[in-house]
């Protein structure tokens, strides 16, 4: 983590150093915050000049952020409460089961049902049934991910190695350099369209390892519209949290 000084008012980053990249790339993230990309010849006074330019720019973003964020809610893991998957809203029934030893979450008839034992503790609870969501979002939300692949891959002319949903903490999604594509499980809470568009943007990346305007170009060869569907991540981002 390095910090630039702008004025009064300190500005944090991370940056990445890429052999093969010929400029600096600057992002402003609700996960990561400020994260720069640069070749690993360049000078940090180089760099630091071009952060100082994009500085109102990046303070803009980050003001922007600060407005959204307030609009993520925690989840109280409560009958009656609504969960999102794609998009669609699912209201929750908790069932306090006697001789049950752990907590259980299935999908039954448009709703979550999860039985929890009758003697546990609320915050024990409130934690086991997060991560059974969790676990939800990752298991059925794969199937899903790999029929959008399914539809897209082809499209581009492109077949990843392999396609995984996991708990990513800084990304919407991942391209290695074997093809292996990943996508992070809060994603499957965002409409379907949001999904396509990170199952895209990563399939694109097999292509194109970089977010030159070649990349773009790939990534709306398929998906006109890819530029509103990155905003709206960028803007909703935030509330896709249980």
């Amino acid at each position: 983590m390095a910090t630039l000084q702008f004025g009064k008012t300190s500005i944090d980053y991370v940056i990445h150093r890429v052999s093969s990249k010929d400029g600096i790339v600057i992002s402003v993230d609700w996960t990561s915050g400020v994260r720069v990309v640069a070749p690993d010849h360049l000078e940090e006074e180089r760099i630091e000049a071009v952060l100082k330019k994009k500085a109102p720019w990046i303070l803009r973003k980050l003001a922007e952020m600060r407005q959204i964020k307030p609009l993520t809610t925690r989840h109280e893991f409560i009958s009656g409460e609504k969960f999102p998957y794609l998009g669609r809203q699912y209201r929750l029934r908790v069932n306090v089961e006697d001789g049950v030893n752990e907590v259980s979450l299935t999908f039954q008839n448009g709703r979550f049902v999860a039985a929890i034992p009758s003697t546990s503790s609320p915050a024990w609870r409130e934690n086991q049934l997060r991560l059974a969501f969790r676990d939800w979002y990752m298991t059925h939300g794969l199937t899903k991910v790999q029929q959008r692949v399914e539809l897209f891959a082809p499209r581009l002319g492109v077949q990843p190695s392999k396609v995984v949903v996991k708990d990513q903490k800084t990304r919407w999604g991942s391209c290695t350099k074997s093809g292996t594509i990943s996508v992070n499980w809060r994603v499957l809470m965002a409409p379907m369209r949001i999904v396509d568009y990170v199952v895209v943007h990563e399939l694109a990346h097999i292509l194109r390892g970089d977010h030159s305007p070649a990349f773009w170009s790939i990534v709306a060869s398929v998906m006109p519209d890819y530029a509103e569907r990155k905003e709206w991540l960028r803007i909703h981002g935030p509330t896709l949290e249980l």
